[in-house]
């Protein structure tokens, strides 16, 4: 099958396109004819080897940890699941490729197109971890650091879906779009402290910070402490007594179909902009320049 590989660490341009063996499933898991893979900035940091020590890779590699497919074979005791559904998903074994293996699937709805679908397997549960993590109830304000990507699109929507506000930062260029997601949109960078305690002169109840770029500092100073800050993608958090969340301890097939549900119906807006496979190089390379607005996505068939 064809896949999309790195033999070696390093940028955007160690990805190569291979014929590799096709993955059999084992006990518990599905083989899914992939239809769509998302792209995350944590397929970068793999890539590059910044996470060696957390995710151990074995080269050749192929990226990406969630899809979108049609099943294509079953492995022993799986039940829920039948050959020809289509399905949405995280990856055990690397969704850069026309085939790849899940054991946490949801069923597609027919009215989901795959690359929204592709969409919303680690940005869904990234969103949800933290904010429960947070506690997030509704009457609070939330500041969300870096918000326009595809986890930062998802948790705005449900952070308001339980009656907080959100006061999420962008740059210039995404700030109408946080807006139109529910968002109270400002400026990161400097003046930040300000900025923020204008628009919310009782203080902010909860920090989300999705940027990693040197935010938790000005968020220690909003929130008068570490207490109820969290962040994704800043490596510093332990050094300040923050908390840094990663993985996916609890992902849940059953929550996945009921949010695939609401994005098929338009309750929870999808933005993506997608790439063939060939281009995972590309896309990986604009990932890893941030900015981005709502999720990147390979079609794959």
């Amino acid at each position: 099958m064809k896949a999309m590989v790195f033999d070696r660490f390093g940028g955007p341009d160690v990805l190569r396109e291979a014929d590799i063996a096709v993955p059999q499933p084992g006990p518990g898991q599905v083989r899914v004819r992939v239809k769509a893979a998302g792209v995350n900035a944590l397929d970068g940091k793999i890539r590059s080897g910044l996470l060696e020590a957390v995710y151990p890779t074995t080269f050749p590699a192929v990226p990406g940890g969630e899809l979108a497919g049609v099943v294509d074979a079953l492995g022993e005791g799986v039940t829920n699941v039948q050959v020809g559904d289509g399905v949405l998903g995280w990856s055990d074994t690397g969704a850069y490729a026309e085939y790849a293996l899940t054991t946490i699937a949801a069923p597609k709805p027919a009215d989901l197109e795959w690359q929204d679908a592709a969409a919303l397997p680690v940005a869904s549960e990234t969103a949800e971890r933290v904010l429960n993590l947070l506690g997030v109830t509704a009457g609070e304000t939330v500041l969300m650091h870096g918000a326009s990507g595809g986890v930062g699109t998802v948790a705005v929507q449900l952070a308001t879906a339980r009656g907080a506000r959100v006061i999420a930062t962008a740059s210039s260029s995404n700030q109408d779009y946080l807006a139109s997601l529910g968002a109270t949109a400002t400026a990161y960078g400097e003046g930040l402290v300000e900025r923020v305690r204008t628009l919310a002169p009782d203080g902010v109840d909860a920090v989300f910070d999705l940027a990693g770029k040197g935010a938790l500092e000005d968020s220690i100073t909003l929130r008068g402490g570490t207490e109820r800050i969290v962040t994704i993608a800043d490596f510093g958090a332990q050094q300040l007594g923050i908390t840094f969340s990663s993985g996916r301890a609890k992902a849940s097939a059953d929550r996945l179909a009921a949010l695939a549900q609401d994005a098929a119906t338009g309750k929870l807006v999808t933005t993506v902009t997608t790439y063939p496979l060939d281009q995972a190089a590309t896309a990986q390379q604009v990932s890893d320049a941030g900015h981005v607005r709502g999720k990147l996505v390979l079609t794959v068939g």
